[in-house]
């Protein structure tokens, strides 16, 4: 094994900020992008971003299509990705009873953890109905509006949720706005209480969703699972008197599969 001695120069440091930015705007709604669209993305300059693609290209870590002249993630990602995926059992051990709940409601049922300050979806399923919301892996919801988040930044102590926040005003006043702030409030009370969060028709007008963590492992990264879907099919009434106790049993079942 190679032994690295002293310190990488602050431009290395600075470059491989960088690169890893470039990298993080790509998403499942945004596979294809342009050195103009990662400069807008990382408000870098799009000479650097140039400069930065074309190192990404050569080590696999992004394509290029010349003729379209975008860039999607290469197979040096996919492998970190894969190699994250394999570190989380619960992903394989959930899926399965994720699915044949989805297939029993008709709704999404979602396996989320945050990432910097959204969430990042690590499985979704749902069922092979037209009316079912479609998510995939990799796709990044709000923290603050969906209950996914809400069920997130209520597990927290509060000390480390108050720091989460106060990052999302600083990098965008309206992401955290008074009416957001109260809304979780409302649902971190909701949490405490009850052990389930909320978004009826508050993130999408259209949408209404519960969550709630899967807790098996003090050290363990914290891992929410979701049920969602359109609010004509997944109901106020339908959440309370159904999907909810039927979410929490399943939560509790994947927990304890996971000791």
């Amino acid at each position: 094994m190679t032994e690295l001695k002293g310190s990488f120069p602050s431009s290395n440091v600075a470059a491989l900020a960088r690169g890893l930015e470039l990298l993080r705007c790509f998403s499942a709604r945004e596979p294809h992008l342009s050195n103009g669209e990662l400069a807008a993305h990382t408000g870098l300059p799009k000479s650097t971003v140039s400069r930065l693609t074309k190192t990404l290209v050569e080590l696999g870590y992004l394509r290029h299509d010349a003729k379209k002249r975008q860039y999607s993630v290469g197979p040096s990602v996919l492998a970190l990705g894969y190699a994250a995926l394999s570190n989380l059992r619960i992903a394989d051990i959930a899926r399965p009873h994720m699915q044949a709940l989805a297939d029993a409601t008709g709704a999404l049922i979602s396996l989320a953890t945050r990432d910097r300050l959204s969430m990042l979806y690590l499985e979704a399923c749902s069922s092979d109905t037209t009316m079912t919301l479609k998510m995939g892996r990799g796709v990044r919801m709000p923290i603050i509006s969906t209950s996914i988040g809400r069920a997130f930044l209520a597990a927290l102590p509060e000390q480390e949720r108050n720091y989460l926040l106060s990052a999302l005003q600083q990098k965008n006043a309206s992401l955290a706005s008074a009416e957001h702030i109260s809304a979780l409030d409302r649902e971190v009370q909701r949490f405490n209480t009850e052990g389930y969060c909320l978004s009826i028709g508050e993130w999408n007008t259209d949408v209404n969703a519960a969550a709630t963590p899967v807790v098996w492992d003090n050290d363990a990264d914290l891992i929410i699972i979701s049920i969602s879907g359109p609010s004509f099919m997944i109901t106020d009434t339908l959440l309370h008197e159904e999907l909810i106790p039927r979410l929490m049993d399943l939560s509790k079942y994947i927990a304890k599969q996971l000791l």
